[in-house]
């Protein structure tokens, strides 16, 4: 910690976003401005450092019944200074120091665009660290330690770090969902009070709501200032809104702790997990900032994300080695480069009532262990993967009739089954190091290059130890401590994250995994929508895709081949259909579909993802578009009929405004199929070459096109 005191007003900036920190004095730090970047000298005409005409300027006045000082809202903020809404900190020692007032007594900025924050109040017992910093991609993230510096126990309710936004951020999005529905948008008025998403499902839960958005009346895609906040936790989280009739708005949130769950003995550290903050004039900005953020990861996924066939909507439970061969031979004809065993290899597991937690391959289905499969499969040039499964465990297993004291239990009871499993307790030493033994083994045996990790019911009734005390907060410890020694172990090992499809998707498994299965849905109509607000959060990359079946399994629809491989294209591709049963035109057209993709990898899975905010919500348009702005892919997907018909034009966002472009329909996705009776002339040409400016504000004609069929458009710039 250095011994000079930053200045009294920090103004960070990056990538078009400022914020402003208040430090003076000896109370927590304040947020005045977070938003659009306020420039080099933003309070000074002179071009001087002071800032303090911002503060100045931002002071209210003080009204009739309410405190005779100003209340200031620090980034923690706390009853004791006069706040009245949302406490940022909640806690007690046996019923006394309920209300800490922290006074701070070092302050440092330990690295540029970073501010931490040693603070402690005396008469409750207690230490707090903050740690603010704006990322080179325009994200503020913020977390919090809290230190018992007393004698006796502390228990702690609730730590939750806060953003303010402007009055004139005056609606509110954000996300909830089901099984096979995850990510559906909601959005409402941000009226005074508390919007308050609690999620107590013991994962991040497929009705999270992702990214929690305040933002100015109508913003869409394009348009409009917006903030959002993420937290970066898998277990039980709150985020919330809350605007308060002096005159504060501010979004925040950070883990929910369940009774009892986190009791600080002297000396012991509370951390909460990372509060992310992005910026932007409109959806796809605030977006970019978190895809940017990633991207700029030393772990990031580095290298083209390799086409996977995954077996289960294949095979499901029916494992046989020849069946599985032909499979992994039809995968290599069409392209595909990694090939995924899913559920059903190991002991016992004919269906999902059975086996969980037994994890040593089967014998009775492979007397040769995977041996034989895992040759096969990599003399065909693929890589190789295998499902998993192991937080859980099905009470009909070896390990559950060995081991019942490993299972997450209340005191006293068992949980309610779900899908017919329990949970384990990895936060039981015992048990955590059988399962790190169980995956580090077969990892090591058959050189597994890829897990699909999956997590398939919410925690209920967790509890741990012979108190049945609340467990989800050391579960998630766990698993994160389980994923990150396995990486060490095996550091080419690649991880996605599978929890009932999309049930775990959040940047903090993230720091462990290399992508996340989306949705168990492989519906295309359905995954139009799922795929487009998961990107609020994740880039294209970081979202399995696999193009499903003719028929879906779980909704019935049927879909043809363009409209599914359309839909996956900008994900992390994948198959997730037996090809064994497809016929020979369509492997031929999947083929090409995926020849394209490879092709176009390193554009769809770099560039910045665009949506245009069209008004025929029958008609969704999305694209990536390179950071350089000289080429650029959209999808025109026709989710329903129109009520306009011949369809309008539609605008393709994102490119240079001074540049030039060459547009036309992009194979294998030019295939127009719509109730017309004469051509579409710019696409029936081959194209036409317009500027960034014209395509951005005029557009082009779009295709008409029949419920549920897709086409892509290709832009490239014209000369250097």
């Amino acid at each position: 910690m250095t011994t000079d005191r930053p200045p009294a007003l920090l103004h960070f900036r990056a990538a078009g976003t400022s914020v402003l920190v208040d430090c003076s004095g000896t109370r927590l730090p304040r947020i005045l401005h977070w938003g659009a970047d306020l420039g080099e000298h933003a309070g000074a005409a002179s071009g001087g450092d002071d800032l303090a005409a911002l503060a100045t300027a931002g002071l209210a006045q003080l009204v009739t019944s309410v405190p005779d000082v100003p209340v200031p809202v620090a980034v923690l903020p706390e009853q004791s200074a006069g706040w009245l809404g949302t406490p940022g900190l909640s806690g007690h020692r046996a019923g006394a120091g309920f209300s800490p007032s922290f006074t701070v007594r070092a302050l440092d900025t330990p690295a540029p665009r970073q501010l931490t924050v040693q603070a402690g109040d005396a008469r409750t017992g207690l230490g707090l660290r903050l740690e603010l910093e704006l990322t080179p991609s325009g994200l503020v993230r913020q977390r919090a330690a809290l230190t018992n510096d007393g004698d006796t126990p502390y228990t702690l309710d609730a730590l939750q770090l806060t953003l303010p936004v402007p009055a004139h951020a005056t609606e509110l999005l954000d996300l909830t969902g089901r099984h096979l529905r995850e990510r559906s948008p909601q959005r409402h008025a941000f009226t005074l009070g508390t919007h308050l998403r609690e999620n107590r499902r013991g994962r991040t839960g497929l009705d999270a709501t992702l990214v929690h958005v305040a933002g100015e009346q109508g913003f869409g895609f394009r348009g409009g200032e917006v903030w959002g906040v993420h937290i970066a936790w898998s277990g039980n989280h709150r985020s919330f809104a809350e605007r308060t009739n002096s005159g504060v708005s501010l979004l925040g949130g950070g883990e929910l702790l369940l009774p009892g769950e986190v009791v600080l003995e002297p000396g012991a550290t509370y951390r909460t997990p990372w509060l992310l903050g992005s910026y932007g004039r409109g959806l796809d900005e605030m977006a970019g900032r978190f895809h940017t953020h990633l991207r700029q990861r030393p772990h990031h996924p580095a290298g083209p994300r390799p086409v996977t066939l995954n077996t289960w909507e294949a095979v499901y439970f029916r494992h046989e080695l020849t069946t599985l061969t032909a499979l992994a031979d039809a995968a290599a004809e069409v392209g595909a480069e990694r090939f995924v065993l899913d559920d059903g290899w190991f002991r016992g597991r004919r269906d999902d009532r059975a086996g969980l937690g037994d994890w040593w391959v089967d014998p009775a289905v492979w007397p040769k262990g995977l041996h034989p499969l895992v040759r096969h499969v990599r003399s065909r040039g693929l890589q190789f993967g295998l499902w998993v499964e192991p937080e859980m465990v099905n009470p009909d297993s070896d390990l559950a009739r060995a081991h019942p004291e490993w299972i997450l239990s209340a005191a006293g009871r068992m949980p309610p089954e779900a899908r017919h499993q329990q949970v384990l307790n990895l936060a039981d030493p015992d048990a955590y190091a059988h399962v790190l033994d169980r995956l580090d083994s077969l990892v090591g045996e058959y050189a597994i290059d890829y897990l699909k990790w999956d997590h398939n019911r919410d925690l209920v009734d967790a509890g741990a130890g012979s108190r049945g005390s609340a467990g989800v907060h050391a579960q998630t410890t766990a698993v994160y401590a389980l994923m990150d020694e396995l990486r060490r172990r095996h550091p080419a090992l690649e991880i996605e994250s599978c929890s009932s499809g999309g049930a775990r998707v959040d940047l903090g498994i993230l720091e462990r995994a290399d992508r996340v299965w989306t949705s168990d849905c492989n519906d295309a109509l359905e995954r139009q929508r799922i795929q487009r607000w998961t990107g609020l959060l994740l880039p294209p990359e970081l979202m399995g895709a696999h193009v499903g079946p003719p028929v879906t399994h779980t909704t019935g629809r049927t879909h043809g081949l363009d409209f599914r491989a359309g839909t996956a294209f900008f994900g992390h591709l994948g198959i997730e259909w037996d090809l064994t049963r497809a016929t020979a035109e369509e492997r031929r057209r999947l083929a090409e579909w995926i020849a394209a993709h490879k092709r176009l990898r390193p554009l769809l899975h770099t560039g910045t993802v665009v949506h245009a905010d069209h008004p025929d919500p029958a008609l969704l348009v999305h694209g990536v578009v390179a950071p350089d702005r000289s080429h650029a892919v959209y999808a025109l997907a026709q989710t329903a009929t129109s009520v306009q018909a011949p369809a309008g034009r539609v605008r393709l966002p994102g490119l240079a405004g001074d540049a030039h472009y060459t547009v036309g329909p992009l194979a294998p996705g030019d295939v127009l199929q719509g109730p017309v009776t004469g051509p579409l002339a710019w696409w029936d040409s081959g194209g036409v070459e317009l500027s960034g400016r014209a395509l951005d504000v005029l557009g082009v004609q779009a295709p008409t096109l029949d419920p549920e069929r897709l086409v892509l458009i290709e832009a490239r710039r014209v000369g250097p």
